[in-house]
């Protein structure tokens, strides 16, 4: 196999791929073993018929096809990386044949986008607006809050109407037109007044019902309700309370610290949560402080990014996103059909996302040569340590499925990242200048 490399404009590059005709004419006649047996010729036992004979009466390229496709498929990644731009190759590669015949070499190229120059304004002093990291007491109180409501218990009531908040059990069945509809039907139905689970309008008009009443309860269903045969259609629901049970919170005490953490008092309950919400906020400050760096570099940075490269990252973007999905127990054409959208408008959707992704990695990876920033072998110990701690796995279990080109990968991620540290680092803290309008007043 031979490679040419010819370096174009706009950041681009044309690689040009021979293979022999002897390689070329190997995967012909694999292609044709493993098809014969499906092709009858008369005169012939299944799967006999010569090569020659089937393409004499088939046609010469019926056999090419598969052949081109696999050469290509195998040949190309060995010849992207064993070339002179193998580092810079940033896009998948845009394949255009030049020769493709029985008995001659297979000759195709590649065009592909390689890592465009990145020219670097300022990136160390960077200016970002000094933030507070205090803990108030009333921060402290919403967490205790939300504990609150997470042990939450409820008592069934007996003596009054329904209420916002309370939880009910209700009978329901609705009709648009006086026609009742499928799926508009429940008994003992369980709901949380006020939590938003029903229509717009639906209750609301619970509030002040008691037990054993029913109510005809009007509605209109949103125009993009998800079933369009109701879609912006007034209805009625006949409802009839059967049971109302109150929130009770448990009290703030001593005990309660006890039943919901490790603290036997109230007091060291609090000072743990302080702790833990100063740690949360200096990590939501430092993370604030890389994003408003990075964007400094991006924005005082010359680069010309070639399209190919954005493609290739939005197509990556999404991929990443299906793959969340399939996690969760959903294809992405069922992801398309809830959300009225298809994968063109979603690649569309992240080019910007794309674009930010590419111009970080790449001023970053400036600042590293620039700098001279190294990821050791100690860098990439404590790298597997954490992967191991996350996974729950041994430390060599997890260097088993490392090959030396994952550590290389691993160790490139490594060094940018202490670029971002670098930059963060030597970044400025100043105070956030007042609004001149609110000063005025």
């Amino acid at each position: 196999m031979n490679v040419s490399v010819e370096k174009l404009d706009n950041n681009m590059a044309k690689l040009t791929i021979e293979v022999s005709a002897a390689d070329f004419d190997k995967e012909i006649d694999k292609i044709y073993r493993r098809d014969r047996g499906r092709l009858n010729v008369p005169g012939f036992r299944k799967g006999k018929t010569p090569r020659a004979i089937l393409e004499q009466m088939y046609g010469e390229g019926i056999f090419l096809e598969d052949a081109i496709n696999n050469l290509i498929n195998s040949t190309y990644p060995e010849a992207a990386k064993g070339c002179e731009i193998a580092d810079d190759i940033s896009s998948t590669p845009e394949i255009d044949l030049v020769q493709a015949e029985n008995g001659k070499d297979l000759i195709y190229t590649a065009l592909v986008a390689v890592k465009p120059p990145v020219s670097l304004g300022k990136y160390k002093g960077i200016e970002v607006p000094k933030a507070d990291i205090t803990v108030t007491d009333e921060e402290v109180d919403a967490e205790i809050e939300r504990e609150r409501e997470k042990n939450a218990t409820y008592s069934e009531v007996t003596d009054r109407p329904v209420k916002d908040g309370d939880n009910i059990k209700l009978d329901f069945e609705g009709s648009v037109d006086g026609v009742p509809f499928e799926g508009g039907k429940a008994e003992d139905y369980p709901l949380t007044v006020g939590s938003g689970s029903f229509i717009p309008g639906f209750e609301e008009q619970l509030v002040g019902m008691k037990i054993g009443e029913t109510k005809d309860v009007k509605v209109t269903f949103p125009e993009e309700y998800q079933a369009p045969d109701l879609a912006g259609k007034e209805a009625v629901f006949v409802c009839k309370v059967n049971s109302i049970s109150e929130k009770v919170l448990p009290e703030v005490n001593d005990e309660f610290a006890d039943d919901v953490s490790e603290f036997s008092t109230l007091k060291e309950y609090r000072e743990d949560i302080r702790k833990n919400l100063e740690v949360k906020k200096e990590n939501e400050v430092r993370t604030d402080k890389e994003n408003a760096v990075i964007d400094a570099i991006i924005a005082d940075a010359a680069i010309d990014i070639p399209e190919p490269m954005i493609a290739t990252q939005q197509e990556q973007i999404v991929d990443q996103f299906a793959q969340q999905m399939q996690s969760q127990g959903l294809t992405m054409d069922q992801y398309y059909m809830y959300t009225g959208s298809n994968k063109e408008s979603m690649l569309a959707s992240v080019r910007d996302q794309a674009i930010k992704n590419i111009k970080t990695r790449l001023v970053l990876e400036q600042i590293v040569k620039d700098e001279n920033i190294v990821a050791t072998d100690e860098d990439f110990e404590e790298e597997i340590k954490k992967l191991a701690q996350a996974y729950g796995m041994e430390v060599d279990s997890i260097k088993n499925f490392f090959q030396d080109k994952d550590k290389i990968k691993m160790m490139e991620d490594i060094a940018v990242q202490k670029a971002l540290s670098f930059v963060t680092d030597k970044a400025v803290e100043v105070e956030k200048k007042k609004d001149a309008k609110k000063s005025a007043k």
